[in-house]
């Protein structure tokens, strides 16, 4: 598969990543100059779970997004759809909970988590819009979404160059230490067929959440979206919300 849409297939993007597996995290580095790092690190502060709750790491690959839960004393589940990706993070952190599972069809009760988080993964999903009612069904009345996309940046110069970088040099880079090159021509083309920051946080609240926000990160080439399900009193009398009115909304979290 070398060619975006939104109309993925789940067995193609799971033997996509099966297949870069091993070098993942390495090459992710490399690819965002260290930055993917920071980015994580922002949004586990977002996520903001304390020792004994439970945490929904979705699409969390090899677990390196997972790990900062863990160490602090969180109980995190890490699922992902690619066996191989999680087989890579089971060998290195065996300590965490390792889960199989199609983000459209979690393989969890209802109201089980504390919090829901998915980091670069929302835009390889078939249906992104099941996901975000999947996520919606599992996390507890009153607790939290964190999502950290690649999204659109805000200034039209930076936008050109980053859009450039997207489609030439990142590819090319990936071909010197990617044991798959052609899967991050794919990446490359679904970043750019993502929708922005607004169109996402709109999604989010069609979904059901309330409070979304979002946070530009590097100058909005990642955005950090945030959002609560309601508790269970005000899920019995918000009725359907207007998705269109959190268009826009920012927050400095």
């Amino acid at each position: 598969m070398n060619r975006a849409s939104l109309d993925k297939r789940p067995d193609e993007v799971a033997a996509m990543f099966d297949g870069v597996a091993p070098k993942y995290d390495v090459v992710n580095d490399v690819l965002s100059m260290g930055q993917a790092r920071r980015w994580r690190r922002i949004v586990v502060e977002a996520v903001g779970a304390s020792r004994g709750q439970k945490v929904l790491d979705l699409a969390a690959g090899t677990g390196t997004s997972s790990e900062p839960y863990a160490d602090a004393g969180v109980h995190v589940v890490a699922c992902d759809f690619s066996l191989g990706m999680l087989r890579v993070g089971k060998r290195r952190r065996p300590d965490i909970d390792f889960v199989a599972g199609d983000a459209t069809r979690l393989p969890f009760a209802d109201n089980s988590f504390d919090a829901a988080t998915i980091s670069f993964g929302l835009r390889n999903v078939n249906e992104p819009a099941a996901a975000l009612a999947e996520m919606f069904r599992v996390v507890k009345p009153g607790g939290r979404l964190v999502i950290a996309e690649f999204s659109t940046p805000v200034v039209p110069l930076w936008r050109t160059m980053y859009t450039e970088y997207l489609m030439r040099a990142l590819p090319a880079i990936a071909s010197k230490i990617s044991s798959n090159p052609d899967s991050y021509v794919y990446l490359a083309e679904s970043i750019r067929a993502w929708p922005d920051q607004d169109e996402l946080a709109a999604r989010i609240a069609a979904a059901g959440w309330q409070e979304v926000a979002y946070r530009n990160l590097s100058g909005g080439i990642v955005a950090v979206h945030r959002a609560r399900k309601p508790g269970r009193d005000e899920a019995a009398n918000a009725g359907a919300q207007d998705a269109l009115r959190h268009r826009g909304t920012r927050a400095a979290f």
